[in-house]
C-alpha cells in the first residue's frame, strides 16, 4: 500500500494567467503565418503585465488587445480583483529571434528542420484511467474544470473568483491498483464575507456530486469518499486551509510562464524534461517533441504493449535525428518484449515521427491551437477539430478550423498490435 498525490490549478491561477497569454500571442501569429517562430514569455503581477520574448514572423498581431481579451476571457473583468483586462497596464518587450538559433531551425526542406533546442523530453501513458492518465492529476483537473464551470454559469457558489488549486491523494494497493481517495485539497478564490464553512458545504453539497455525474469513472471513489466522510473516518477534505483566500490571482501572486510544467503533464508520474510548454512555436523540441512522446507512449499503451510506459526523446539543437530514444515500461510490458526491443521498434518501425519537422507536419503543429492547452493540461485532453476567430492588424476577423490534441488520437493502435502480434 502507498499513497500518491497531484495538483491541478485552475485558469484563473497567476502562473495558468502567464501560460494562457502566452499561447494566445502564439495562436495569433500562427493564425495568419503558420511559420511563425515564437518564443514569448509573460509576467503578470498587481495591474500590471510583462511580455517579452523572441518572434520571427511575417504579420503583425497587436499584442496588447490579444493580452486584454485573454485576461477578460479568464475572468478577471473586476477591478476589485486588483488585476482586470481593461484596465491593466501591458509593457511589450518583444524582438526578433536570434540569428544562431534561426539558421539550425529554418531549412529549405521541412524533413531537415533542425531542434531549436537541445534537451530531453518525456512522455506517459497508464492503464489506470480510459485517457491514459494517473487518476490522481485526472481527478485533480476535474475537479479544477468543474469549479470553473459552476463560476462561469453564475447560478450556484456565486462568491467564487477565478483563482483556484485542488490536490488529490489517492491509496493504492500492492499491485498499484487506486483503491480509495485519501485526501481532497480544494483552495478556491471567493469573495469577502463568505465563511470557510460555508464553501466547504458547498464543495460537499455541489461540486464534488457534479465531478461524479459529469465522470462516471469517479463515482464510486467519491461516493466511498463522501461516506467516509461521513462516518468521520480517514478520508480528509481540506477547503482553504488558511481559513479565507479573498486576494488571489495575480494580485495575491505573481505568475509567470512555465512554472506549473508537471500540472501540465502528469502530475509528478513519468518524469519531466524540465523545459515549459507554453509561448513556444513547435520548431522548439520542448514542446513539440513532449507531444510527440505522449503520442507515442498513448499509442503503445492502448494496444495494449504494456500496461504502463515512459518514452524519452532527446535532441541536439539544430539536429533533425533525436540524439536518443529510451522506453521504462516499468516491467508491466507484454510477456516476451523488453524496453529495448520496444525503443528499437520506435526508432526504425516508421510509424512514429520522431525528427521535428515530421512531427509538426504529422500532429498538425503549425495551427493556432495552443491557448487551449495553457490550462489544464497539454495531455489527457480531448481531440476534437474546432472553430476559432482571431482579429487581424486591420480589425477584420477570420475564422480557422483547427484541430485540437491531435498528439491524442489513437490512430497507430491497430499498426502497432499488428506488429507486435497482439490481439
Amino acid at each position: 500500500m502507498y499513497f500518491f498525490t497531484s495538483e491541478s490549478v485552475s485558469q484563473g491561477h497567476p502562473d495558468k494567467v502567464a501560460d494562457q497569454i502566452s499561447d494566445a500571442i502564439l495562436d495569433n501569429f500562427l493564425a495568419f503565418d503558420p511559420q511563425s517562430h515564437v518564443a514569448c514569455e509573460t509576467l503578470v503581477t498587481t495591474g500590471q503585465v510583462v511580455v517579452a520574448g523572441e518572434v520571427n514572423s511575417q504579420v503583425y498581431v497587436d499584442v496588447q488587445h490579444v493580452v486584454r481579451e485573454t485576461i477578460n476571457r479568464i475572468g478577471y473583468t473586476r477591478s476589485e480583483y486588483r488585476f482586470d483586462g481593461e484596465s491593466c497596464g501591458v509593457l511589450t518587450a518583444l524582438h526578433e529571434q536570434s540569428a544562431d538559433i534561426n539558421r539550425g531551425v529554418s531549412r529549405g526542406e521541412q524533413a531537415e528542420q533542425g531542434a531549436g533546442d537541445q534537451g530531453m523530453m518525456f512522455g506517459y501513458a497508464t492503464t489506470e484511467t480510459d485517457n491514459f492518465m494517473p487518476l490522481t492529476l485526472d481527478l485533480a483537473h476535474t475537479l479544477m474544470f468543474t469549479l470553473a464551470r459552476i463560476r462561469e454559469q453564475g447560478e450556484q457558489m456565486t462568491y467564487l473568483r477565478p483563482d483556484a488549486k485542488s490536490q488529490v491523494t489517492i491509496e493504492y494497493d500492492d499491485n498499484n491498483r487506486p483503491v480509495r481517495i485519501d485526501t481532497i485539497v480544494v483552495s478556491t478564490q471567493h469573495d469577502e464575507g463568505v465563511s470557510q464553512e460555508q464553501i466547504k458545504n458547498d464543495v460537499i453539497r455541489i461540486l464534488l456530486p457534479r465531478v461524479a455525474k459529469r465522470d462516471s469513472r469517479y463515482h464510486a471513489l467519491l461516493d466511498r469518499f463522501l461516506s467516509e466522510l461521513c462516518d468521520s473516518k480517514t478520508a480528509k477534505l481540506l477547503v482553504n486551509p488558511t481559513g479565507q483566500f479573498v486576494i488571489g490571482g495575480p494580485h495575491g501572486d505573481t505568475g509567470l510562464t512555465g512554472r506549473k510544467i508537471i500540472v501540465d503533464t502528469y502530475g509528478g508520474r513519468g518524469a519531466h524534461g524540465g523545459g515549459a510548454f507554453s509561448g513556444k512555436d513547435p520548431s522548439k523540441v520542448d514542446r513539440s517533441a513532449a507531444y510527440a512522446a505522449r503520442y507515442i507512449a498513448k499509442n503503445m499503451v492502448a494496444a495494449g504493449v504494456a500496461r504502463e510506459m515512459l518514452v524519452q526523446l532527446s535532441y541536439a539543437i539544430g539536429v533533425a535525428e533525436p540524439v536518443s530514444v529510451y522506453v521504462n515500461t516499468y516491467g508491466t510490458a507484454r510477456e516476451g518484449l523488453s524496453d529495448r526491443q520496444i525503443a528499437d521498434f520506435i526508432v526504425s518501425g516508421g510509424l512514429f515521427p520522431l525528427r521535428p519537422g515530421d512531427i509538426e507536419r504529422e500532429l498538425k503543429l503549425r495551427q493556432p491551437i495552443y491557448e487551449e492547452t495553457a490550462a489544464y493540461g497539454h495531455v489527457g485532453r480531448t481531440n476534437a477539430v474546432v472553430t476559432k476567430c482571431f482579429t487581424d492588424a486591420n480589425g477584420k476577423q477570420h475564422r480557422r478550423e483547427v484541430e485540437l490534441f491531435t498528439w491524442e488520437k489513437l490512430d497507430k493502435v491497430d499498426a502497432v498490435k499488428q506488429h507486435f502480434h497482439l490481439d
